[in-house]
């Protein structure tokens, strides 16, 4: 059994049999969905996993669950004081956390801290992009990213040939779709999707603009059809729009 439960923003909660994996939690959404999962967990092992130090991906709530394993990128250790024993692990790129549940490899992002790849027991994957993606911003370019157009895809060209070695195939993927790109909301998702077979998307980092994003995905379910795409869970969540400069 698993289920994805979408929370807010770029947290969700996955649940197995035998855990409970929140990712990049920030905020609960309105049913107050996260806590529920959480108290009502039975004994199933609680990870919260952190990407990167950002606000938006980051709450210091985690800190208050005794019994969680506390998954941090390295970034998140420094700039949020979250050194062991707080935390079970501190993750660079290329490190490998493995207990008897869960092994989770973490890998390089266009952005700080990490992605993370884990796999469960039973071989299921899950994918994680925390903000990796090809932030490829061709208004106000100087505005957003640090290098060039063509350096930025050329990093996550990179970045996605670090999954292939791993992985060709990923059952669980959440990636960030991001309004503020305008007409290259898409780019990193196809080259992602051309790259890597994977059979649920989960769109994330949507600042609440849910229609512009399912219009955009819908122009994939036929250029994908192997991947089912969550086209609901954002809407449900009624998170409200958010529009940054």
């Amino acid at each position: 059994m698993i289920d994805i439960h979408y929370i807010y923003h770029s947290c969700f909660a996955v649940e197995t049999d035998t855990a409970l994996l929140v990712y990049d939690y920030w905020k609960d959404c309105e049913d107050n969905r996260l806590h529920t999962l959480i108290d009502n967990r039975g004994d199933k092992q609680l990870y919260f996993i952190v990407s990167h130090f950002h606000e938006d991906h980051f709450n210091p709530e985690i800190l208050d669950f005794s019994d969680a394993k506390l998954l941090v990128s390295y970034d998140t250790s420094k700039r949020r004081h979250i050194k062991p024993p707080e935390a079970t692990v501190v993750l660079r790129p290329t490190d490998i956390y493995e207990d008897e549940l869960i092994r989770l490899n973490a890998l390089r992002s266009t952005d700080v801290g990490i992605a993370s790849l884990v796999t469960l027991s039973d071989g299921t994957t899950i994918y994680h992009a925390g903000d990796n993606n090809n932030w490829y911003f061709p208004e106000n370019e100087e505005e957003h990213i640090r290098c060039t157009l063509d350096e930025m895809e050329g990093m996550f060209m990179s970045n996605l040939r670090e999954v292939r070695a791993i992985t060709k195939s990923v059952d669980y993927v959440m990636f960030p779709v991001d309004p503020r790109l305008n007409g290259e909301m898409l780019r990193g998702v196809c080259q992602w999707l051309q790259q890597v077979h994977t059979g649920h998307f989960y769109p994330m980092h949507c600042w609440g603009r849910w229609d512009e994003v399912y219009n955009g995905l819908e122009k994939l379910l036929d250029l994908f059809p192997e991947t089912e795409f969550d086209c609901t869970s954002g809407k449900e969540s009624k998170e409200e729009p958010i529009f940054l400069e």
